[in-house]
């Protein structure tokens, strides 16, 4: 993987500090691969979210397949995701895993707010930072 560019080494005691997209958020995310299954851990205030680790090079290879802008559409786990999305994609029986690549019933949601932001932090997508309605794409 590229090597990072926010603050941090992505690791549970060395996380890396991001925003999310609007830059309304900031937060904390790592890498933890001894996690059954293998996860990456999102820490936002209280709450902690985790994703399936593959999902960094899944959503990758999404975007490069795409070949263009692809916009985030992040929403709640209990809300329903926009089509053609990152979020979408992110819950999709099509995707790589069949289905949620979040791992905690009750926060499996907001993929296309937490895990983009990782993406760019690796250099390996390009992340709009505008108030809403942002895109993302492969670097």
């Amino acid at each position: 993987m590229a090597e990072s560019v926010v603050p941090g080494s992505g690791t549970p005691t060395d996380p890396w500090q991001l925003k999310t997209p609007s830059g309304g958020s900031e937060y904390q995310a790592w890498r933890d691969p001894l996690l059954d299954p293998p996860a990456l851990v999102c820490q936002v205030g209280a709450t902690r979210l985790s994703y399936h680790l593959r999902c960094i090079e899944d959503l990758q290879a999404m975007l490069k397949a795409r070949g263009d802008w692809v916009p985030l559409g992040s929403a709640d786990e209990q809300k329903p995701a926009p089509e053609g999305t990152v979020e979408a994609w992110g819950r999709s029986p099509e995707n790589p895993v069949g289905g949620w690549y979040g791992l905690r019933k009750g926060y499996r949601g907001r993929f296309g707010m937490y895990v983009p932001p990782v993406l760019q932090a690796l250099g390996l997508a390009e992340v709009e930072a505008k108030p809403r309605n942002n895109r993302m794409r492969a670097s």
